[in-house]
């Protein structure tokens, strides 16, 4: 049976073994278009095995990943920036759509349109090694959205940067996706993070992960300025903890 139309992918009661032991499972999970799914859990639990069976980089052991015909275009953006250092940041935006066979003129104007689209207009001739920790993550963003994914994955794409830049690229993440509508998961350690940045948050349990809860954030996204401080968000955040902290229990 084919998804419904306004999936982009599907995992359906996925399990992961390592060495006869299980790591993940049985999870369930539905990714619609336009819509950001936040996974919080602990340390071990799966998150990160979750995106990798969504990107096609690990197989199940049992359960399906599903994909809608037409729907299966997927970036990830990891916590390191993994750009390539002897490459200029437009070299590094370019490359997927070089190897997808895009010709070289026009993965040069998608590239540049990209990293003006996530503030590094003008920054293109930059290498790696010259970029700030923000910068870097930006020009990986604009890597991951060049190829105008249907399926975004974010595995911490924050943690190593400072709150203020934090949640600059929050909420230019959450732009660019209204923007193009990708299905976005979003893996974060934040209860917090994951409030802002998501429309329905889902907690994990300890390894074996599974899913403990799930969460709808009834706000607008963009999330408009001061959303932080609204009854809503702090509500939603408490709530959320005190179901992180039950199924850690």
């Amino acid at each position: 049976m084919q998804p419904p139309s306004d999936v982009v992918a599907a995992l359906e009661a996925v399990t992961v073994d390592y060495g006869g032991r299980r790591a993940l499972g049985p999870l369930s999970l539905a990714l619609r278009v336009g819509e950001t799914v936040a996974l919080v859990g602990p340390s071990g639990c799966g998150k990160s095995t979750a995106l990798r069976l969504l990107a096609g980089l690990e197989t199940p052991t049992s359960g399906e990943v599903r994909r809608t015909p037409g729907r299966g275009e997927t970036s990830v953006v990891f916590q390191a920036p993994t750009l390539a250092p002897w490459s200029s940041a437009l070299a590094n935006v370019a490359l997927p759509l070089e190897l997808a066979g895009v010709g070289k003129g026009e993965a040069r104007e998608r590239a540049l349109a990209a990293l003006s689209q996530v503030g590094l207009g003008g920054s293109e001739r930059l290498k790696p090694a010259q970029l700030s920790g923000g910068m870097a993550m930006r020009a990986s963003l604009a890597r991951a959205l060049v190829t105008r994914p249907r399926l975004l994955l974010l595995d911490e794409p924050f943690a190593a940067l400072d709150e203020i830049t934090r949640r600059r690229l929050a909420d230019d993440v959450q732009a660019l996706a209204a923007a193009l509508r990708p299905a976005v998961v979003f893996v974060t350690h934040s209860v917090e993070e994951a409030v802002y940045m998501a429309s329905r948050v889902v907690v994990m349990t300890p390894a074996p992960g599974r899913a403990a809860s799930e969460t709808e954030v009834d706000a607008p996204t963009p999330r408009p300025e001061g959303f932080r401080t609204t009854a809503l968000f702090r509500g939603a955040v408490e709530a959320i903890s005190a179901r992180l902290a039950g199924a850690m229990r």
